[in-house]
């Protein structure tokens, strides 16, 4: 939590209401478009009956079909609500790791909680005869902890000389153990390759209501504790000794900050799979916008993540119609000349 008589840091903003309100706009027309865009097609002035006819106290007739409601509110509702919820997370998240990291190259994969899920899940397939149901999400939620809590054990013991750096090297180091578990689990079982992989590029066709009041409270609590650190992650950014002068302990809000951001991946990847560059992208768009404050990047990043993977769920849904692309491919195509632009344009800071 933020103290009150901490100083505030120089060049630091606040949210401003119209940031505020055009990324809601931005998210409900999106999240309007998940639900309308498919093979069935359902009348604007419907969904929006229908939708309103579930608020407490208001009775709308629709003139929606038995059908066509089911089709709104156990398929299409579903899967709009989790693009957007995995959406946020992971670029809340990566706003996050880009805070106590001070790169804007961090992403939520950063400390092996991408690995951690992937050998979760793939376990779990390769283990578990016929449908595995939910146990895949909740394997992957568990590994991506594992995962992260491994990396921080490492990075912890290795040396406290540049704690930033060592956690990184930990995240490199047990990343890259766990895809050779990974690897190994997957030749025990190589019939199931095709279920792994697609699990791996991950999607979010699956979603059902279920699934999202599984992750939802992991969400919440993530997303409070990530909002409440933005104006002490702003004072971060000053440097450690910076910070410490300042009465903050850097310490204590990395660690709160990196459980908070692993989490919010964890819930994440357990339900959508490896969806890449979110977490790169959209924070680095709303600095751009809005500035570079973390009170400011962190709650619009928030939505602006989960208005883009709505927008990527659209495109991966349609583009190749009646298949899917996967739609950690879209986010991919995106991300990486993406990826590659942030390089570039933080080598120039470098050698300026």
């Amino acid at each position: 939590m933020a103290r009150k008589g901490l100083p505030q840091p120089a060049g630091q903003a606040r949210l401003r209401p119209v940031s505020l309100v055009l990324a809601v706009v931005l998210l409900a027309a999106t999240l309007l478009a998940g639900v309308l865009v498919g093979a069935a097609g359902l009348p604007v002035g419907g969904v929006l009956k229908a939708l309103a006819d579930r608020i407490p106290f208001v009775h709308i007739d629709s003139g929606l079909s038995v059908i066509d409601e089911n089709v709104l509110f156990e398929l299409r509702l579903p899967r709009a609500l989790m693009a957007a919820l995995v959406g946020g997370m992971l670029a809340m998240a990566g706003a996050g790791y880009q805070g106590v990291f001070r790169n804007p190259l961090a992403d939520p994969y950063l400390l092996g909680a991408a690995a951690g899920a992937g050998v979760g899940a793939t376990m779990v397939i390769v283990l578990l005869p016929g449908d595995p149901g939910y146990a895949v999400p909740l394997a992957a939620f568990v590994g991506a902890i594992g995962g992260v809590f491994l990396a921080y054990a490492l990075g912890s013991t290795a040396g406290r000389g540049n704690g930033a750096a060592t956690l990184v090297l930990a995240g490199v180091a047990v990343s890259s153990f766990l895809a050779a578990v990974q690897t190994f689990l997957q030749q025990l079982k190589a019939e199931e390759l095709q279920r792994i992989f697609s699990w791996l590029l991950g999607g979010v066709g699956s979603a059902d209501w279920r699934q999202l009041a599984l992750i939802a409270p992991y969400s919440l609590v993530s997303t409070v504790v990530l909002l409440a650190h933005g104006r002490l992650l702003d004072v971060l950014s000053v440097g450690d000794e910076e910070a410490a002068s300042l009465g903050l302990s850097a310490a204590r809000v990395r660690l709160t900050v990196l459980v908070a951001a692993s989490l919010a991946t964890a819930c994440a990847v357990a339900v959508s799979g490896l969806i890449g560059f979110v977490g790169i992208v959209v924070p680095h768009v709303v600095r751009r916008l809005a500035g570079g404050s973390y009170r400011v990047v962190l709650p619009l990043s928030l939505l602006g993540g989960a208005a883009f993977l709505e927008v990527a769920d659209l495109v991966a849904r349609t583009v190749i119609e009646p298949a899917e692309l996967p739609l950690g491919v879209v986010t991919a195509f995106v991300g990486g000349p993406f990826f590659v632009a942030v390089l570039r344009a933080s080598r120039r800071q470098v050698e300026t």
